[in-house]
């Protein structure tokens, strides 16, 4: 990946924005990147980091051939950087936080594979199983360390919050200074999905920069350039993608854990409507041995499922976002959601999430949410 403003797919009023604030030096000291998933904020982020921090640019484009292009696309300059949610490791004491360098290596492996992934899809890196990953408080400390040194490589040195809506109040509070009032030639950019969830005083002293979904137009030729499908195809998969690039790469392929998720919904649904108690006791300590972020991540599946296939049944396809293998169930399934019972089901489901969240005995809570699922889907 070489994390270039052309690489970007669409965006050319956000890109244009960050290039000519570069080009006139206007730029301010911390941004606010914020927009919908799948849109491209963080490739933005980069993109943008590397065009500063590149000596030789030219015709709006960072050189991408010297040093300093060549570390970036590797994601190793060592003035770039990366702070992210990170869980605490495996019998690690528990007044030992961990911070963003503990796991930069998959972060690499990650921004490096796909740009456009979102929350989830780094949690499955993380395999972060029961946790809640976090910017802990002591990663502001880190960063106030790596801001007190010069910059190693004599230029800018750049600092690329993802997800600040995950940091400790107590580690916010520690940066209001540097972010209001940063060492020279220095910037922060903060890459953010939940901007209600900062700290204000945090939102008050950035620049915010709105990235919109990604056009429908634009989605189609990435499509068929990158993916190598053909213009109908493409088509068809950027009017259901709603200009996310994570959800038109989960309609091109159903990965291993949307197919387990598949599954699950599958046995469900089918062991409620043969009020077949055996296979529910099964389903449900089936789920329960999973991770509970996994739970969760299940659950959500599940409510997507019902509101696709009560959708489905309105016979616009141009509104579904299925994979193929979704759309073969629910092709069979969709019949048995309703306006009598959709509601029913998905606060059963919502119900489920919270008890998860709450740390209820998995097995009772599944298999409770079972055998009420009898009663809505034979209510046709």
């Amino acid at each position: 990946m070489a994390f270039s403003f052309g690489d970007i797919i669409g965006q050319e009023r956000v890109v244009e924005q960050l290039r000519r604030s570069v080009d006139e030096n206007r730029l301010a000291h911390a941004l606010l990147i914020t927009g919908p998933r799948g849109n491209g904020k963080l490739p933005i982020a980069v993109a943008l980091a590397k065009y500063l921090l590149c000596g030789n640019k030219a015709g709006g484009e960072a050189c991408d051939c010297c040093p300093t292009c060549v570390k970036v696309n590797k994601l190793i300059h060592t003035d770039l950087h990366f702070v992210f949610p990170v869980k605490k490791k495996k019998n690690s004491s528990s007044d030992s936080a961990p911070v963003s360098d503990d796991y930069i290596q998959e972060w690499r492996e990650l921004l490096t594979k796909n740009p456009y992934f979102g929350y989830d899809a780094w949690l499955q890196k993380l395999d972060v199983d029961n946790q809640q990953p976090m910017i802990y408080e002591r990663e502001s400390g880190e960063i106030l360390h790596k801001l007190s040194m010069h910059s190693r490589e004599g230029g800018w040195k750049v600092v690329i919050i993802w997800l600040p809506e995950k940091m400790k109040e107590a580690g916010s509070n520690k940066l209001l200074k540097i972010i209001e009032e940063p060492p020279q030639d220095t910037l922060f950019i903060l890459v953010s999905e939940e901007p209600d969830h900062i700290l204000p005083t945090i939102l008050s002293r950035t620049q915010r920069i709105d990235v919109p979904r990604i056009l429908q137009e634009d989605m189609k030729r990435a499509l068929v350039s990158r993916y190598g499908l053909t213009a109908d195809d493409a088509a068809q998969i950027a009017q259901q993608c709603g200009g996310d690039v994570e959800k038109a790469e989960e309609l091109l392929s159903l990965n291993e854990e949307k197919a387990l998720y598949l599954e699950l919904f599958a046995q469900l649904m089918r062991a409620a409507y043969a009020r077949n108690i055996r296979d529910m006791k099964q389903w449900s300590e089936r789920v329960a041995a999973m991770g509970r972020e996994r739970q969760k991540r299940m659950l959500e599946y599940c409510q997507r499922m019902i509101r696709e296939n009560f959708i489905m049944n309105f016979k616009r396809d141009e509104m579904l976002c299925l994979s193929a293998d979704e759309r073969n169930f629910s092709v069979r399934f969709s019949p048995f959601v309703n306006e009598r019972n959709i509601f029913g089901i998905m606060e059963e489901l919502s119900e489920a999430a919270r008890h998860i969240e709450q740390n209820v005995n998995a097995k009772m809570v599944f298999f409770d949410t079972s055998l009420r699922m009898i009663v809505w889907i034979k209510n046709r």
